[in-house]
Order: structure tokens, then sequence, then C-alpha cells
């Protein structure tokens, strides 16, 4: 039996900012259910997914940096 009718069309579909914003999100820290990860390949545009971990780092890499700041300035 074919299980491609049970399986949601893929072609014209795009994944929202806040979905590939919290694939980024998780995949910071390195956990992802198999499944979710399945549905972000299928998904998500690569671009986005990149220009989002390079903001991600950059915020990540400025809380960093001000909680240091906070931290020896006190």
């Amino acid at each position: 039996m074919n299980d491609d009718a049970t399986k949601p069309s893929v072609v014209g579909r795009k994944a929202s900012l806040g979905q590939t914003a919290r694939a980024v999100f998780w995949s910071f820290f390195g956990v992802r259910k198999r499944k979710h990860y399945e549905s972000d390949a299928a998904h998500l545009n690569p671009i986005h997914v990149i220009v989002m971990g390079v903001i991600g780092a950059a915020l990540f890499i400025v809380l960093l940096v001000s909680i240091i700041k906070f931290v020896v300035l006190r």
C-alpha cells in the first residue's frame, strides 16, 4: 500500500518566519525530534535558516557581552 496519499503535500508550502526562528532556536540547543527535523528539512528555506542563524548568533553574543559588562562594572 502506498502511504503517499496520507502524507501532506509539501509542494508550495513554506515555513513562516516564526517556524524558521523556532527551528533555529532549538537547533542552538541541539534538541529536536526526528519528526520535527524531517518537517523542517521539507519546509524550511535554507536562506532563511542561514539568516536566522546569523541573527541568533549575534543576539547570543550581544547577550553574553552585556552580562559580562554588567558583572564587571558592578
